[in-house]
């Protein structure tokens, strides 16, 4: 007896010991019997918020800079808004950081109401712009030929969010340009849903367009031509940030200024995504490939 008592006093031993082991690891049994993945919370740097529009460019960026946060050690919250918000939640510091502005002219309204309380961190891509665009099958070149051919637009211009920066701009063109059209909102999906729709007939179709966009790749594409100068002319993509992010996660700011990428990346990610691939494993997917300047942005 006292030979078996001692032998299960031992295997108890062990059993109460590797409890305690996996305790300290922070492992537990996930809901279906297996191990669930450890808790981050003892390694978690703190809580960034990141703020977007739900342009294709931007839920690619925004979901790449995700990754790179938590790669860093972070928790990242997202907040997808309309970009009148977005700057206004970043002036009120109710969101921390943003990489979906276009300056200097497709955001210019909101930049000169919000932009004295937000911190231009630098610029996230360089040679962006944006436009009216046609299938190259559409025989005209220029804005200024888009009366004389209503019928075969239907006299309507396919848009995006109401409160968008580009539907802004149309509607100024629209009225400086004298077009007997109309601007049709919708979203971003929903523009390119018709653009396809339409291509796939070689039917005549003008929306509102932006450079990088994964439409360009799929499609034979071209921008009107703007003698008018509405839609400005090359753009950036800015990086924003709340006032005093710096100061209260320097660690967040520091990635913030190293993240830059070009019109190729962003792209290839956005067709992913427009493929059937998840936002989330689109953006790993190009962070795995992507390694080397992933790692030199967190370092």
């Amino acid at each position: 007896m006292n030979g078996k008592l001692k032998t299960i006093t031992l295997v108890i031993s062990i059993m109460l010991a590797f409890t305690l082991f996996a305790g300290c690891t922070g492992s537990e049994m996930g809901p279906e019997g297996g191990q669930a993945a450890p808790t981050q919370a003892a390694e978690s740097k703190g809580e960034v918020s990141i703020g977007y529009v739900l342009w294709d460019s931007e839920i690619a960026s925004t979901n790449v800079l995700k990754q790179v946060f938590e790669k860093a050690g972070y928790e990242v919250d997202l907040v997808a808004v309309d970009a009148g918000p977005l700057y206004q939640a970043l002036a009120d510091g109710q969101v921390d950081c943003s990489v979906s502005a276009w300056l200097p002219g497709t955001h210019k309204n909101y930049w000169d109401t919000y932009g004295d309380d937000i911190d231009l961190v630098g610029k996230s891509m360089e040679g962006t712009r944006i436009g009216l665009v046609v299938p190259t099958y559409v025989t005209i070149d220029s804005i200024e030929e888009l009366n004389g051919v209503s019928d075969k637009f239907d006299g309507k211009i396919t848009g995006i969010e109401p409160g968008a920066g580009i539907m802004q701009a149309t509607e100024q063109a629209i009225e400086d340009y004298g077009l007997d059209y109309k601007l049709v909102s919708s979203s971003s999906a929903g523009m390119a849903a018709e653009l396809a729709k339409a291509y796939k007939d070689e039917e005549w179709i003008v929306v509102t367009g932006w450079t990088p966009h994964w439409k360009f790749a799929r499609y034979d594409l071209k921008y009107l031509e703007d003698p008018k100068g509405i839609y400005g002319g090359e753009e950036y993509i800015g990086t924003l940030a709340r006032q005093g992010l710096a100061e209260d996660k320097p660690g967040v700011y520091a990635i913030l200024e190293k993240f830059a990428w070009t019109a190729d990346d962003m792209s290839s990610v956005m067709l992913e995504i427009e493929g059937g691939k998840s936002e989330e494993d689109a953006a790993a997917a190009w962070i795995d490939a992507n390694s080397d300047t992933v790692n030199s942005w967190i370092s």
